[in-house]
């Protein structure tokens, strides 16, 4: 399962992450790394980004990065 497929307010742990270099940089640069547990705060209309919640920072990721997150839902 991937990120993208989480609803509002559903709750995930990072399993790995499927990108490029460049992105898994700037993802953990906001603390997105394998192990953590994310939850999703909204979506846009048509789900073309969506707010994700990592410890107490709030996230806005494209729907084609977060279907780059591989994740277990909790």
């Amino acid at each position: 399962m991937v990120l993208s497929d989480l609803r509002k307010e559903e709750s995930a742990e990072i399993v790995h992450i499927n990108a490029d270099k460049a992105l898994r940089d700037r993802l953990a640069s906001f603390g997105v790394i394998r192990g953590e547990t994310i939850t999703v705060k909204g979506c846009s209309m048509g789900r073309q980004t969506m707010e994700i919640e990592v410890g107490s920072t709030h996230i806005a990721l494209r729907a084609e990065e977060a279907s780059q997150i591989d994740i277990k839902v909790l």
